[in-house]
Formats: structure tokens, sequence, C-alpha cells
């Protein structure tokens, strides 16, 4: 049988990502993906789906949904106000659904949540990846923001006979401490220290492509810098001082200074940055860098092995 989901609201930014797009940097291509990978990752672990399985992204207020046939889902990232048909939908397990409607409402204590569905979001690849590159405008739907009135097929999955919604009692957290200093790798840039000394807010103009920063303007060299190859991560320092950390849409090059790169480790807890947040920032060596990666990796493998020890309850 063949599913469909369909978009009754869109809510303020929704958007179909998988793990991103890998291998076409060189010719100017971002990333994209799930701004947290690794929740997505879990989100698609919790409904059976392969972990590069497109899932939605949800920026603070998702959308309302429209599911024609049943379907098992998971929600994973900040807590969103979820109802089906008017039941309250727990976050971060394995949901099973009737047909019917899926309300996403306001999400609590993060801007972003991953809404995983069996089988997945069934669009198109582009360039080995169904994730939307918005600056580019293709991938996804249509390489777009959801709108109301879109329809998206869905993958192949597990014929499911559920009359009722039904949910186990267990659950997973995989969110991040966003009270922790984000640790960066610094460049050989004057400013590069300085950079951490001072206190941050999140500016309402931050986007998927990059997390501007508010505060103390750092000093910036008069010259003009030379473009060179930039990824998620790096810090960029722009002519007014106030520094930008980009992320899954960053494009591949830029002129602007380099104070240096946020670590791997700590690159997902700011998708969940909201405007006005305060952040700070620490210094990280190479060593310490890769031990947190190799722990974060650690924990995620954990949370995946739980899963799969749980979901045969459900």
């Amino acid at each position: 049988m063949t599913r469909s989901l369909h978009v009754l609201s869109a809510g303020l930014l929704t958007t179909v990502q998988d793990r991103g797009r890998v291998g076409w940097r060189h010719l100017g291509v971002a990333h994209a993906g799930a701004l947290d990978a690794d929740a997505a990752t879990l989100a698609n672990r919790l409904v059976g789906n392969a972990a590069d399985a497109a899932v939605l992204e949800l920026t603070l207020r998702g959308p309302t949904l429209r599911l024609d046939a049943p379907a098992r889902i998971a929600l994973i990232g900040a807590a969103v106000a979820a109802r089906f048909d008017g039941q309250v939908v727990p976050c971060g397990r394995p949901v099973d659904l009737p047909a019917g409607t899926l309300e996403l409402g306001a999400l609590r204590g993060g801007a972003r949540a991953w809404l995983a569905i069996d089988g997945g979001i069934d669009v198109a690849p582009v360039l080995g990846s169904r994730s939307t590159d918005l600056r580019g405008g293709f991938g996804g739907f249509d390489g777009r923001a959801l709108r109301a009135g879109d329809a998206m097929p869905l993958g192949a999955a597990a014929t499911r006979d559920t009359a009722v919604l039904r949910a186990p009692a267990w659950w997973i957290d995989p969110s991040h401490d966003t009270h922790m200093p984000t640790r960066y790798q610094p460049s050989a840039h004057p400013a590069a220290a300085a950079f951490a000394r001072r206190g941050w807010t999140v500016s309402a103009s931050s986007n998927r492509q990059g997390l501007r920063l508010q505060g103390d303007a750092l000093a910036v060299p008069s010259a003009d810098g030379v473009s060179e190859p930039v990824a998620p991560g790096t810090i960029q320092l722009p002519a007014d001082g106030c520094p930008i950390v980009l992320l899954a849409d960053a494009q591949t090059v830029g002129g602007y200074a380099k104070l240096g790169h946020v670590i791997a480790a700590d690159l997902p807890r700011l998708a969940q940055c909201i405007p006005g947040q305060p952040l700070h920032f620490a210094p990280c060596d190479a060593a310490t860098a890769h031990r947190l990666a190799c722990a974060a990796r650690a924990r995620i493998a954990r949370i995946g092995v739980m899963i799969d020890a749980r979901l045969p309850a459900v």
C-alpha cells in the first residue's frame, strides 16, 4: 500500500533532511542535512529506519500533518507540544498511530526537533541525499520549506493494524547540556582568544547557514581576507566584529577572518539555540576534541543498543 503524508499547515520552518550531502563541497555544494544528525539518526532508529532515512526538521513551531495510513513515528530534540486527533503524543519513543491528524505545536527547551516516520520521507535523492538545500533551492521537497497543501510519499514499512495511539512507557533523552561552554579549537587570529573571554547572545537573524552572535564586538583587521575553505563549525569574524558560527547550510568558501572551529562533539547543541540565548565559548586542543568526539559517538551507539533491545516489546 502506498502511503502519503499531507501538510495541512507548515509550521515556521519545516524541511526534509537526512544526514547530509557528502562529497560535493569542492564544487560549491553545501553539506545541508539535519542540524543535529545524531538526533535524526536516533529518531530513525526508534521507528526501525536506516540511519540516513529522510526525516522532517521542525523549527520553533511544528506543522500539522495528516497520515493517510497507520505509521510508527518518533520525535527527538526539543520537546514538542504534539497531539494526534486530540490525544497527547509523547516524545523520545516510538509511537504507533492510525490514519489521522498529527498536530505539532510549539517547541520547548530548544529550537528544533526531528520527526521520523517508518519508511522515511521518500522524496527523490539529489546528489546522493534527500536533504533540502534552502540556499541552493534543490533537494528535499522542491528545494524549499514545506507549505500547506504539500503531499509527500512515505517509504515502504511494516503493515500496522493500529486502531488507537500506542506508545511504550520507556523513552530516551539524548539532549545536550546547553549551559556548558561551547568548545572550539582557536585559530592563530589575534582575536581568537578574546572571543572566549566575552559573553555572547544568539541573534534573531541566525538561520541554518550560521548562528550569528551579538555582544561586545571584537577588533577586526582593516585588510580584506583571502577567500579560503570553510565548513560547518567554522567561526567567522565579519566586519562588524560579531562572530558567526557556520552550521549545516554553510557556504564552502569565505573571506572573513576565522577565529577557529567548534569541535564536533559540541556542534549539535548549537541546533537548539534560540534568539536571545546567552552563549559562552572555551578553547580546546585537538587531543581533547578527538577524545570528546569519540565519547559522543560511543554515547549515541549505547543509546542505539538500548533502543534495539526495547523495540521488540513495543
